[in-house]
């Protein structure tokens, strides 16, 4: 493939942005979303003159009759797209780090912005499956990404700090919950940001809230606080239980269940640790005993929970009756289940 580089003004693309000549949002490619902090950051750069990686563009199409065409941008459609905000006034940009907005600058930072050379990589006429297959080639890594690591490219926000300082957190460090190779794949934060969204809501299906709240939560996170102090206290009590370190309740399935439960009840360590921990010691060893299939006698809550650890342990339907089973070891009902209350922050 022949390409050619050249350099357009920036006032250019934004005309062709205005006039639809250039298209910022092709279908084959995934919808970026930079918080504002890092839009300003971006634009910062621009307005102090400093280069920024070339844009890609391919040929779009062309109406024969009146010969016009428009462009394809293949990648650099966030970096465009936050110009054009800029340049626009748009209200889905909200400045930070003291950038000034467009309107108050003066006419010969204007002029410089508007002047501003912009590196274009020409790649030609090509059809929509070689811009689809150029794209992903430009933008992959030399394994497949997985749905967190993807998110990760997508929202560098708040929710998603939240989750990456939460996932070093010393009570997962010191229990050993996650591996090396979690970290390295992002799992660990995976898992975080959902249990993070759980608390926030309730349970629900596989990572199907993630980009949701990735989004939602992306410029500002205003339960961070509380929800910090929140789940300090539940991994406090957790702690406290002193469960050994071959218990189940480590493992990444159990753990997350007793983390939302403890969480929903409230507890801490002021409250009954010796009477929580006998009541959980003695549940897990049953389902361990089903779970050799060397029960003694058929136990109704530990059957129920060892079946919603099998296959489908990330369902919805699993996570509520493993939460509803361990809530009603929490109290003491062995006899019934108790529905939990999810708390709202």
């Amino acid at each position: 493939m022949r390409t050619a580089a050249t350099n357009r003004r920036l006032r250019v693309l934004l005309t062709e942005l205005r006039e639809d000549r250039l298209t910022p949002n092709p279908a084959f490619q995934r919808r970026l979303v930079w918080s504002n902090v890092h839009k300003s950051a971006f634009l910062e750069t621009v307005l102090q003159g400093l280069p920024f990686p070339e844009i890609f563009i391919s040929a779009g199409p062309v109406n024969p009759e009146t010969g016009e065409g428009k462009e394809l941008i293949v990648d650099g459609q966030q970096r465009v797209t936050t110009l054009y905000q800029y340049f626009t006034h748009s209200p889905d940009l909200k400045l930070t780090n003291g950038v000034r907005p467009y309107s108050e600058l003066n006419s010969e930072e204007k002029i410089a912005f508007l002047e501003y050379e912009v590196v274009v990589r020409d790649l030609g006429s090509l059809t929509e499956e070689e811009t689809r297959q150029l794209f992903y080639r430009i933008n992959s890594t030399s394994y497949a990404l997985n749905a967190m690591e993807v998110n990760n490219a997508r929202f560098d926000g708040e929710l998603k700090k939240f989750c990456d300082k939460l996932s070093e957190d010393d009570f997962f460090q010191e229990n050993n919950v996650f591996t090396s190779y979690d970290a390295k794949r992002m799992n660990d934060v995976r898992w975080c940001l959902t249990l993070v969204i759980t608390l926030l809501s309730n349970y629900f299906n596989r990572d199907s809230e993630h980009e949701i709240y990735l989004e939602r939560y992306n410029d500002e996170f205003p339960q961070e606080t509380q929800l910090s102090r929140d789940f300090r206290k539940a991994a406090n009590f957790i702690d406290k239980l002193a469960l050994g370190e071959k218990s189940r309740a480590w493992q990444k399935t159990d753990l997350f269940t007793l983390i939302v439960e403890v969480y929903r009840l409230g507890l801490s360590v002021e409250d009954d640790v010796e009477t929580a921990k006998n009541r959980l010691e003695n549940f897990y060893a049953k389902v361990n005993r089903i779970a050799r299939g060397v029960a003694e006698e058929h136990d109704r809550l530990a059957a129920e929970y060892f079946a919603a650890t099998r296959s489908g342990a990330n369902d919805r339907s699993s996570r509520v009756r493993r939460g509803v089973v361990v809530n009603s070891v929490l109290q003491g009902d062995s006899d019934g289940f108790r529905t939990p209350t999810p708390r709202s922050l």
